[in-house]
């Protein structure tokens, strides 16, 4: 069974930048498709951005195009999102899933790791 830690998250200034990891534990991860969700208060959750297992296809909601970038590091058993450029409604809880996660209606179960803006 995949376990997955996210990091990363922070407060940070409008126009600033921040780069989450989500780093797994346990078989199977090189070989699942990754993606990235995010839960604002109040909000369901939203597929921010994805990577497929070869690293070769990748998502990004279109808010977040040309802002955000995810990569993997399979070495590392890590994918990352780079957010530059972030906005005050970026602002969320951000939770990595893989295919084998588990998930309460629309979002992922995991600790997720919180991302503050400020204006």
């Amino acid at each position: 069974e995949v376990q997955l830690v996210e990091s990363g998250g922070g407060l940070v200034q409008a126009g600033g930048s921040l780069t989450l990891s989500c780093t797994a534990s346990g078989a199977g991860f090189g070989d699942s498709d990754v993606g990235w969700y995010r839960q604002a208060p109040g909000n369901t959750c939203e597929l921010v951005a994805s990577i497929s297992s070869s690293g070769g296809t990748t998502y990004y909601e279109d808010s977040v195009k040309g802002r955000f970038t995810i990569s993997q590091d399979n070495a590392k058993n890590t994918v990352y999102l780079q957010m530059n450029d972030l906005k005050p409604e970026d602002a969320a809880v951000y939770t990595c899933a893989s295919e084998s996660s588990s998930y309460v209606g629309d979002c992922p179960v995991g600790q997720g790791t919180q991302v503050t803006v400020s204006s």
